[in-house]
């Protein structure tokens, strides 16, 4: 997938996993200014992320951004979503969303949820405007997800959602188009 002519979503190689704890860090910099120093673990490395049941896609060469789905439960999660700053709001966020939904489609599933910050900007309004719902009944693995979450700490810097967005072919009444 093409974002805009610059930046081409693909899955991730050998090269780009180096780079995503780097870009995981300076997005979750943006995080101090909304609730001032954060302690939360440090980013998870590539190579880690890459051997976890799932896909990595990574936007532009050299990677500036990536998704990371996570099948929990034969269900398929949005673990994570970072972009660099430097190359925020030019739409390579949405472009990767929506790569991760047409993957997550592509490998049969129907849904693809996630875990954010309620009020954030760039968190559960982002992904509202992208599809995705508040869920009322969590699933198990989002139950589990939402623990461990609290377990982090993550819960103090204010609410968190579940959130889902059904998948269709694009066009359907499941789906965004791009």
């Amino acid at each position: 997938m093409d974002v805009g002519g610059r930046y081409v979503v693909r899955p991730a190689e050998a090269a780009d996993l180096p780079l995503l704890a780097e870009i995981e860090g300076a997005a979750d910099q943006l995080f101090v200014s909304v609730f001032g120093d954060v302690d939360w673990d440090p980013p998870q490395d590539g190579e880690a992320r890459a051997a976890e049941p799932g896909f990595l896609l990574v936007a532009g060469d050299p990677a500036i951004g990536f998704a990371h789905v996570l099948y929990l439960d034969h269900a398929a999660h949005l673990q994570q979503l970072a972009v660099h700053p430097a190359v925020m709001d030019q739409g390579v966020g949405t472009a990767l969303v929506e790569a991760a939904c047409a993957s997550a489609h592509a490998e049969g599933h129907r849904a693809l949820s996630l875990t954010t910050f309620a009020d954030v900007p760039w968190n559960a309004p982002f992904y509202a405007q992208r599809g995705f719902a508040e869920v009322a009944d969590e699933a198990p693995y989002q139950q589990r997800l939402r623990v461990h979450e609290q377990t982090l700490g993550l819960d103090r810097h204010g609410p968190r959602v579940v959130m889902s967005r059904a998948l269709g072919p694009l066009g359907s009444p499941l789906s965004r188009a791009p």
